[in-house]
């Protein structure tokens, strides 16, 4: 029995049935993400939806849709994005990673819904779009057909297959570079022919239906016809019929050869096939600086405007290193071009469309630089330049813009995050997608007319967010919604002084119940700022216009009080029973200010020997030899702690609290429970004498310590509780409050977030979050990362003027209204409206003559011959057919080869009719009835293949033909290979019937076999007729 108690009460924690913040209680996760990430490294457009897709080096994809939605989606693996690419209007994205998984995420469900694991190295990777198949490509120069299979999503490997032996030409050219690094489907013709470019450069134009190559170029003859060796780097077609292709090339080259792209392309193949040499070459000064050629991108436009982007792969900033020429049927022998001058190297570009329905369209190219920053030109004006400047009066040069939070002009310094507003009256139902909330991407036009935010007052806001700028700028925003709306900017320096200061602000403290805002400067300046009573009038807006800052303002502030101190202000705080302030500078001063009438009370400098600096400040009373004492607890930035007395400032010991090896602090606060509005955590130590009522929490880069606070006021050094960080050292602490109880948030340099309960400082949960880097490498400059939190741990940090994460701590309900909203990419409604619509590229009828017909000779010479008529299909029936085609073994394998040795001779396998060649199309008849030919129009492609196995028998043919005309032809194919009939299921008579068939042509063989015994008698009695008269002529 004794035992008993004591594993009882071992087990239980201080406090009885206070027993502490649990694990289940918190769940630390991000809830919204807001701009562009870190370490972004791949674009990927969905032309129809308008979403574009940002991938980043650590496995995050960033969603961008219309009307200022987003999502972000994060992967199971830490690994770059290798291929990104969106089956358009399908909901589907497809991520190829450089382990060569391929995941497929689901954009209506943000979920990862399968990961495909490819054996081979993926070298390329092309969806064929308004279908499910996908064509990729490996090292060893094979192609492998994809499909994905809905509900739910999984990847299908396709039995059909395009093998380097068969699509590269002849194997002995092959060479160690023969991976594929372009699949181009050709335009107008998709489910046709596509355009495979190996590394090596050799172009193979493969026949899906024929499953062969029907055109080569390029390859070895090209190496030595130009004397030097390079490789393919970048690849994309350059007409909107698919026939000019543009390569670059390792050394700088840019080539465009000519493909054959019409109905009889084997015909018009076998006349190019002496053709080695590309038709142009664009000189733009990439090969005189061996620079790679990264990426190329053609543009089709009406008339002269379709435009070629090419970017280069060099690590330095170039003057060639991003260009934009005039490339089209119409372009003169001059090359027009235009040099776009980033201020970094770029490594993707993308150009996408406004979301803007009206005639007023809007393009815009989007360029990634190596620092992960997206930078936009407005493409309309890159097409204006070109096709103007070489007139008399040419337009200025385009300007690029960096992708950035639109909210303000200058970054974020310090930050206080409100939640649950208790002045709060009453939530306002409005709806965030109808404010006019400033859009993040260039092409997303403004939502609604409307003004600017009106301030109406703080108890109309749920979620206040309050930022200092590094400009002196106070905003205020409503975060009740994902995005931060703005409501009030205080930019005035004194009741006259209404201009910006242009110093940084490094304190904020705000006390909603007593409206009352207070600032700090690293000049040392405090402002304090008095409200008005609400409600406020609605004069007033965020933006107000030069010259009437004092006027917008005027109706919500009633006073301004400044107060100047020693060094740059690190930490403010108010007591609560004699509203005094208290403020800490980075040299070491605690001052003490008289609101009312800002007057400094009195100034106490803490002196160290490590680093001076208060990171805060802590009003406290506390029972001190039976009396209640009012004190100051201070806590510095070389891990030390000690007390004032908040009255005099006077030290209440000589002798202060810090741990052996101190380190940088940088987070302190008192636990009493004291708080009217956090849980009472006395109650906890009501059976725990040992620990003690009024503790003191220190964070510091290497520990946390928890202190009495009775033992802080005398200077006796004994540490309740204490954690080392094993890992990473810890960049920011702060304290939450749940319901019942206070934890602790630790967030390390590495992105790892701790939550720790209190006093006791037990792990609860943990976990990372990604693209979080925080650099100490400078001390003395401003982090570009901002971090707060509000009582009940939801976190908000802002890295520069990038991105904005959201992080919640407590298992609850969200804090956010609206979310699914804000988050919702996909629509189905434009997906059920485009459906139907499917349709190849639009181009002009008419084509006139240009840069590829008659204006330029190939480099060979010859000139130049009439392009062919446009090639149409019809897509739905065209992806019906490839279904057949890929579900087919086009090259088996050896190992599906029987054996000689092991053949069982079969009735069924005697070939009983005369020896001929076999089409290729003969073995998908199988699939057609795996198929149960659903379709008499697709069945009428393969009618005139199969009339080729009947040319011996001339009757039988043409009775067949005019069958096949007619409805019954599904049925008269399946009777002449054995397949049961529409209205024949049974298998014995489909026994019965090949039986038949097998037995009138034995017949037949018989009677041949009768007839060919008859004349080798004919023939025998004629020999020894001959014989006999030679020998008659030899005796005579």
């Amino acid at each position: 029995m004794f035992v008993k108690k004591l594993v009882e009460k071992a087990a239980k924690k201080p406090g009885g049935n206070f027993d502490g913040l649990k694990s289940s209680e918190v769940d630390a996760r991000v809830v919204f993400h807001y701009g562009i990430p870190s370490g972004c490294n791949m674009f990927a457009y969905d032309s129809i939806q308008k979403i574009l897709a940002i991938s980043t080096k650590d496995g995050r994809i960033k969603l961008l849709g219309k009307d200022n939605t987003q999502a972000l989606l994060e992967s199971n693996e830490i690994s770059p994005s290798k291929f990104l690419q969106f089956m358009e209007n399908r909901g589907i994205l497809l991520n190829v990673t450089s382990k060569n998984h391929l995941e497929v995420w689901d954009i209506d469900k943000k979920l990862l819904s399968h990961v495909h694991v490819f054996k081979e190295e993926i070298t390329s990777f092309t969806v064929l779009q308004h279908s499910l198949f996908i064509y990729v490509g490996d090292s060893y120069g094979n192609i492998s057909v994809l499909k994905l299979d809905e509900e739910p999503f999984h990847i299908v490997q396709m039995k059909y297959t395009i093998p380097l032996s068969a699509s590269h030409g002849n194997v002995t050219e092959v060479s160690g570079d023969n991976a594929v690094l372009h699949i181009l489907p050709q335009p107008t013709a998709e489910s046709k022919r596509v355009l495979i470019i190996f590394r090596d450069g050799l172009i193979s134009l493969w026949d899906i239906r024929e499953s062969k190559s029907i055109f080569t170029t390029g390859g070895s003859m090209l190496q030595s016809l130009y004397h030097e060796a390079k490789q393919v780097t970048s690849a994309c077609w350059a007409c909107p019929f698919g026939s000019k292709v543009v390569v670059g090339y390792s050394n700088g080259e840019i080539f465009i050869w000519s493909i054959p792209s019409t109905a009889n392309s084997s015909t018009e193949a076998s006349d190019r096939g002496s053709q080695n040499a590309p038709i142009c070459k664009l000189n733009l000064g990439y090969k005189m600086e061996k620079n790679p050629i990264a990426s190329l991108k053609w543009a089709y436009a009406d008339g002269k405007a379709s435009r070629l982007y090419v970017t280069g792969a060099s690590n330095s900033v170039s003057v060639n290193l991003l260009q934009v020429i005039l490339l089209n049927e119409q372009t003169e022998s001059r090359t027009i071009k235009l040099g776009l001058h980033l201020p970094e190297t770029c490594i993707d570009m993308e150009i996408i469309s406004s979301s803007d329905q009206s005639k007023h369209k809007q393009d815009f190219l989007l360029l990634l630089g190596k620092s992960g920053h997206v930078y936009a030109y407005d493409d309309c004006l890159i097409e204006k330049y070109l096709l103007q400047c070489q007139s008399r009066s040419p337009p200025s040069l385009p300007k690029e813009i960096m992708l950035k939070m639109p909210f303000t002009d200058s970054s974020i310094t310090i930050a206080k995050f409100i939640t649950d507003n208790q002045c709060m009256i009453s939530p306002a139902d409005e709806d965030v997608m109808g404010r006019n909330i400033p859009p993040l991407l260039p092409s997303e036009t403004k939502q609604k007319d409307g003004s600017s935010a009106r301030f109406s007052g703080f108890s109309k806001v749920k979620n206040l967010y309050i930022t200092g700028h590094s400009d002196g700028a106070i905003n205020l925003w409503d975060a009740s919604f994902p995005f931060l709306i703005p409501v009030l900017s205080l930019k005035q320096q004194s009741e006259d002084d209404f201009s910006l200061s242009g110093i940084a602000l490094t304190a904020l403290y705000f006390d909603g119940k007593s409206q009352l805002l207070v600032s700090g400067d690293q000049s040392g300046m405090v402002r304090i700022f008095k409200f008005k009573p609400e409600p406020y009038a609605t004069e007033g807006s965020f933006m107000s216009l030069p010259g009437s800052i004092k006027r917008g303002n005027n109706h919500i502030i009633h006073s301004v009080k400044l107060i100047k101190i020693n060094g740059s202000v690190l930490s403010i705080n108010i007591s609560s029973s004699s509203r005094n302030l208290a403020v800490g500078s980075d040299q070491g001063y605690v001052s003490v200010i008289d609101i009312e009438g800002a007057t400094l009370l009195y100034q106490n400098h803490i002196a160290s020997e490590i680093c001076t600096g208060i990171i805060s400040l802590q009003f406290q009373t506390c029972s001190l030899h039976g009396f209640e004492k009012n004190v100051l607890v201070v806590g510095t930035k070389d891990s030390s702690v000690l007390a004032l007395d908040s009255d005099t400032g006077n030290l209440l010991s000589t002798s202060r609290v810090h741990p052996k090896k101190p380190s940088k602090a940088l987070f302190m606060q008192t636990l009493d429970g004291q708080d009217a509005n956090g849980p009472d955590l006395s109650k906890r130590n009501s059976l725990e004498d040992a620990t003690p009522k009024q503790l003191v929490l220190l964070c510091s880069e290497k520990a946390v310590y928890v202190y009495s606070l009775t033992h802080v006021i005398q200077g006796v050094k004994k540490v309740h509780y204490k954690k080392k960080y094993q890992t990473s050292s810890c960049c920011w602490a702060s304290t939450f409050y749940s319901s019942s109880d206070v934890g602790l948030i630790l967030l390390f340099t590495s992105g790892k977030i701790e939550i720790r309960s209190l006093p006791e400082l037990s792990l609860l949960k943990e976990t990372s979050i990604r693209g979080f880097t925080n650099s100490t490498s400078n001390p003395n400059s401003l982090s570009d990362i901002s971090i707060c939190t509000s009582r009940e741990g939801e976190l908000v940090m802002v890295n520069g003027d990038q991105e904005i994460i959201v992080i919640s701590v407590l298992f609850q309900k969200e804090k956010f209204r609206l979310l699914d909203t804000v988050s919702h990419i996909y629509r189905k409604d434009l997906m059920l409206a485009q459906e139907g619509l499917v349709s190849g590229p639009i181009v002009q009828k008419e084509r006139k003559k240009g840069i590829f017909s008659s204006v330029i000779k190939d480099i060979t010479g010859s000139k130049a011959k009439p392009l062919p008529e446009v090639e149409t299909e019809d897509p739905r029936e065209s992806i019906k057919e490839l279904h057949t085609i890929f579900s087919t073994a086009n090259f088996p394998s050896d190992t599906e080869n029987r054996d000689e040795d092991d053949i069982h001779l079969d009735i069924d396998d005697i070939d009983l009719e005369e020896p001929r060649e076999r089409p290729k199309e003969q073995n998908m008849l199988t699939a057609l009835n795996k198929q149960k030919l659903a379709s008499i129009q697709a069945l009428k492609g393969f009618t005139g293949k199969l009339k080729q196995m009947k040319v011996k028998n001339q009757k039988s043919s043409t009775k067949e033909e005019q069958q096949d005309e007619k409805a019954g032809a599904v049925d008269q194919i399946k009777k002449k290979y054995g397949f049961s009939l529409s209205g024949e299921s049974s298998a014995a008579k489909m026994a019965e019937s090949k039986l038949h068939e097998n037995l009138r042509k034995l017949q037949g063989i018989n009677s041949k076999a009768t007839e060919m015994q008859d004349t080798a008698k004919s023939f025998s009695s004629m020999a020894e007729q001959v014989l006999r008269t030679e020998q008659h002529k030899r005796g005579s």
